[in-house]
């Protein structure tokens, strides 16, 4: 069976701006789901012994070996059922969440999801990346070009490794209503969510293997 995987890295839980435009888009989709909640469940860091596992007859795994083997297993497979994504990764400190790149480094992983000769299998596949900030970022800001999390993602997830076919949804100015600092610019950042909001349920509806049939 085929589904959604809706990966999740915001620690705030249910505050987060990334999970509230997340679930516009959950409110629009019509199939299954997986949910992986990275903050509330995090996967531990990519170590030696799982590197060297990736390389070496599983009849020959230490136990560490074994344990690590048996998560990247369960990760990738997780990965591949999926015919979807939904991530969340909102930016912390000009990158993504340490919790997003672990899961990242246990599922990439040379002959299974990476291919220097030819493409990903997961290559083609839709995926939705909401990535919320508490700045803006954007041409003409005095923070253009800081922005190391979605350039960083639509490489990683899209063309450089995993071949998805990445839509980026950014809502910005986050801090706006929580900062005096950035009080004047609160209309720009409501303005920005509103629409975030928007693009979240109209890809969800484009996207929804139901409504597509």
């Amino acid at each position: 069976m085929s589904y959604l995987l809706h990966v999740d890295s915001a620690a705030p839980g249910a505050a987060s701006v990334s999970r509230q435009v997340a679930l516009s888009f959950r409110d629009q989709w019509q199939g299954p789901v997986v949910h992986r909640d990275l903050a509330a469940n995090p996967v531990p860091h990519l170590t030696a012994a799982g590197i060297a596992a990736r390389s070496i007859d599983p009849a020959r795994h230490t136990p560490e070996q074994a344990t690590a083997a048996a998560l990247q297993d369960e990760l990738i497979e997780e990965f591949l059922g999926a015919d979807a994504y939904l991530f969340t990764a909102p930016m912390y400190n000009l990158s993504m969440p340490s919790v997003f790149k672990a899961w990242l480094d246990q599922i990439i992983v040379t002959d299974r999801t990476l291919f220097f000769s030819g493409a990903s299998p997961a290559a083609g596949r839709p995926a939705v990346l909401i990535s919320p900030r508490g700045g803006g970022y954007g041409p003409g800001t005095p923070k253009h070009g800081l922005d190391f999390v979605v350039p960083t993602l639509e490489a990683v997830l899209g063309h450089g490794i995993l071949g998805l076919n990445v839509t980026a949804v950014i809502p910005e100015l986050t801090m706006a209503p929580h900062s005096e600092a950035l009080a004047p610019l609160l209309p720009l950042h409501k303005a920005s969510l509103a629409a975030s909001h928007e693009q979240a349920r109209h890809l969800a509806t484009t996207l929804s293997p139901t409504r597509a049939a």
